[in-house]
């Protein structure tokens, strides 16, 4: 099959979103599929996003990438219209994760070139405002079908529109740079001796983070536990964090870093690391368990959305409620064992093999071929397959 048209992020942006929509790029182009990927030359404005959104390291500058709009100014957009009629595509899939994107995207699903496919990493941003959520919902009712990472996702989509195919399929493992072991250790400062749990990526108030510090304040003290935390805060938590690392109890116990990290950086705090630390209070699903089962690395992850699809107990990870340090204090105690973490390792890598990019775009080219063929208007249809 040929003719899936991609629009959405790539380098030299940031974010998982950016990495993943490349990767996928890269692989329907593999597979012969894809007749063009329209990525933007620029994404958000200053005052809408704090910072830089550009990191030229975060994913591949790969060939079939054109850069071709920009997000969020509308008199760019007619020339992504005329690229995508050019390319008489079979369907048009976008990504959805953001507001900020909304406005775009409901031009793409408006101009009728072709179906469209959405893959939905969220339903609505994140702590969503009422107008974030009405924004998402305007694209995604015009979208003929939907791919997502976990059946909790599937739920609500097949919930809120009924009539359209949906297909699963877990983020497959992603590809962090490795750093020797003791290298990256002597550079973040860890400990000899310490297991290492890392927690990774933005730091927003329904990822738990303050959880996962009482938690380690809470160790005993012949735990060799230390917790290597690293990302940039949002929403101001960074004064929050910071006062809370004050704590003489978790002195010696937490290396961090509050900020965003360039991927030159990343593998540094992968390599380094005996166990990823996932704390969140709520999830649709995490591109840091799919870096984190690419490094063999074991999960300790809250029993919430599709990170408890991700993660299976006593075979890959090990799984808490939300919200209760006291369990997330007993876990991590329990990882301190070579033996069991040796066991969850193998796990790990096993799951790792499980999920690829090539069986990603399998699946989203047989939703493509159910959408194209079924227009969800006229004749209903309902498709699930999940990636084993």
């Amino acid at each position: 099959m040929k003719g899936i048209v991609l629009v959405g992020p790539s380098w030299p942006l940031r974010g998982g979103i950016a990495r993943t929509t490349t990767a996928l790029a890269d692989a329907l182009a593999a597979r012969g599929s894809l007749a063009a990927f329209l990525t933007p030359t620029r994404q958000y404005p200053r005052w809408l996003y704090r910072g830089s959104d550009i990191d030229p390291g975060a994913c591949p500058r790969i060939a079939s990438a054109e850069r071709a709009y920009a997000v969020l100014e509308p008199w760019t957009w007619p020339a992504l219209r005329r690229r995508i009629r050019t390319a008489t595509p079979r369907a048009v899939v976008v990504p959805y994760w953001t507001y900020a994107w909304a406005p775009l995207l409901s031009r793409v699903v408006a101009w009728d070139a072709a179906p469209t496919v959405a893959v939905v990493h969220n339903p609505a941003d994140h702590d969503a405002s009422r107008l974030a959520r009405w924004a998402a919902r305007g694209v995604l009712r015009c979208c003929g079908g939907f791919l997502c990472h976990s059946r909790s996702v599937e739920e609500a989509l097949a919930q809120a529109f009924p009539e359209r195919p949906v297909a699963v399929h877990p983020l497959p493992p992603d590809v962090v740079e490795r750093v020797e072991r003791a290298e990256a250790r002597r550079r973040l400062g860890v400990p000899d001796g310490a297991v290492a749990f890392l927690c990774f990526g933005l730091i927003r108030p329904y990822k738990g983070v303050d959880v996962l510090l009482d938690a380690f304040a809470s160790l005993p003290d012949r735990c060799p536990a230390v917790l290597l935390l690293a990302g940039e805060p949002w929403h101001g938590l960074a004064a929050q964090i910071t006062a809370r690392l004050g704590d003489p109890r978790l002195s010696g116990r937490v290396v961090a870093a509050l900020r965003w990290l360039p991927e030159v950086e990343v593998g540094s705090w992968f390599s380094a690391a005996d166990v990823a630390v996932l704390p969140y209070r709520s999830a649709t699903g995490s591109a840091v368990a799919a870096q984190a089962l690419g490094q063999e690395l074991p999960i300790l992850a809250t029993r919430v959305g599709g990170l408890a699809e991700v993660v299976e107990e006593g075979v890959n990870g090990s799984l808490v409620p939300p919200g209760d340090a006291g369990a997330m204090t007993r876990a991590v105690e329990l990882l301190c064992s070579d033996e069991l973490r040796a066991h969850l390792a193998a796990g790990a890598r096993t799951s790792a093999r499980r999920w690829t990019w090539a069986s990603y775009a399998e699946v989203l080219e047989g939703l493509v071929e159910a959408v194209a063929e079924s227009s969800f208007s006229a004749r209903p249809a309902r498709l699930v397959r999940r990636a084993k």
